[in-house]
């Protein structure tokens, strides 16, 4: 793939990937906080989804750019660890500690402690960075 053409392809994706983390930190300051917890489950929930699709959106683009061939249909957790064990290990711990996060404790379970959610976000920023284009 063209340089070029990776760079725009990692704007367009990173740019998406940061509007729903933006969105999801504005859903979750709906949610209130006290102390170290938050107060409603709904905005939780849908926070943690929210940024979660953000992660996929930065999965679906660094995998692309290195060469795998973008699937039909909906990928599972397995799908993502096993393309990016064969690139990166330590995304793939990236991955399972977000995947826990987010998905597992924030949007199944709708988890109120807000220390797992920022490890979530936290996460999910690392992985959406190994998509940032470069500045120019």
């Amino acid at each position: 793939m063209l340089h070029e053409k990776e760079e725009k392809i990692k704007q367009k994706s990173y740019t998406e990937a940061m509007r729903y983390m933006q969105n999801a930190k504005e859903t979750l300051q709906k949610a209130g906080k006290e102390d170290n917890y938050y107060n409603d489950r709904k905005y939780v929930r849908t926070a943690c989804g929210t940024a979660y699709n953000g992660v996929l959106i930065a999965l679906d683009t660094y995998l692309l750019l290195k060469g795998i061939a973008k699937t039909k249909g909906r990928k599972s957790i397995e799908y993502y660890s096993e393309q990016l064990g064969k690139l990166d290990k330590k995304m793939v711990r990236h991955l399972n500690s977000a995947y826990e996060a987010l998905h597992l404790s924030g949007y199944y379970d709708g988890t109120l402690d807000a220390r797992i959610v920022k490890v979530g976000f936290d996460e999910a920023y690392e992985l959406i960075d190994r998509i940032r284009p470069i500045e120019e």
